[in-house]
């Protein structure tokens, strides 16, 4: 079985599509196909871009069929956890999200809301993937870490190596945990963006900041093939990590 990770999409439909069918994906029936290979989907499927509902129903669809695997990031929990109402903070790209479903009539928020919930509450922490040779986590794993599922386990893998400090936008300041990681598994996560993906340590990052102009990237298993597509959206270059 080959394994097509793809990094944060952040609501970039069109770029998704572009990606997928890149890759070499046919579409039949209302589901991307690719004979021996399965889509992959780290986390961060919604927030900040123009079309996270059409992302989330995509994913929602696609692991319905066995045709994708995918394991929550941060804005995930967070979509999720507001889907469920509790009350979280309107902000860090929520909005758009937030904005999108209240254009929706009633039906509508209904279906995307169960769909959601079903798609997070199935979903791994993480996945352990060709005999525990492949790791998939949003924000990236230590060796420490795998094969627990407890809370810091939960806080690492969404948020990855946090410092308890704030970054000037508001954010979780981290340490580069990769840089240290001395397991056998490789380890593909995404969550900070790069301009280009940060192999460390067998290790990949592979966000690349889609959503802020950059490009959407898959890694292709167990090639270690890099594909991307760049982002129809402005560059910004003040979201990205220069220097892991």
């Amino acid at each position: 079985m080959g394994y097509d990770i793809i990094g944060d999409v952040h609501g970039c439909y069109n770029e998704l599509i572009d990606l997928v069918e890149k890759m070499g994906y046919k579409y039949r029936e209302g589901i991307y196909h690719h004979e021996g290979r399965i889509l992959v989907f780290l986390g961060d499927l919604a927030d900040r871009g123009y079309n996270s509902i059409k992302v989330i129903e995509f994913v929602y669809k696609h692991v319905r069929e066995k045709k994708a695997l995918y394991v929550p990031g941060n804005h995930c929990d967070k979509l999720y956890r507001f889907f469920i109402g509790h009350d979280v903070q309107i902000t860090h790209g929520l909005e758009t999200t937030v904005a999108e479903l209240r254009a929706l009539s009633t039906e509508e928020r209904r279906i995307i809301s169960t769909h959601f919930i079903e798609l997070y509450e199935n979903a791994p922490l993480y996945l352990l993937l060709d005999n525990g040779r492949l790791i998939v986590a949003h924000a990236g794993i230590p060796e420490k870490y795998v094969g627990r599922y407890d809370k810091k386990v939960k806080r690492f893998v969404l948020y990855g190596d946090i410092t308890g400090e704030v970054n000037p936008d508001g954010t979780p300041a981290r340490r580069n945990w990769a840089a240290d990681y001395k397991g056998e598994a490789f380890v593909v996560y995404g969550h900070t963006p790069v301009k280009e993906p940060y192999f460390i340590n067998n290790t990949a990052n592979i966000d690349t900041g889609c959503v802020f102009g950059g490009k959407l990237t898959a890694l292709r298993y167990p090639e270690k093939e890099i594909v991307s597509v760049k982002s129809t959206l402005s560059f910004d270059k003040d979201k990205f990590r220069e220097n892991m």
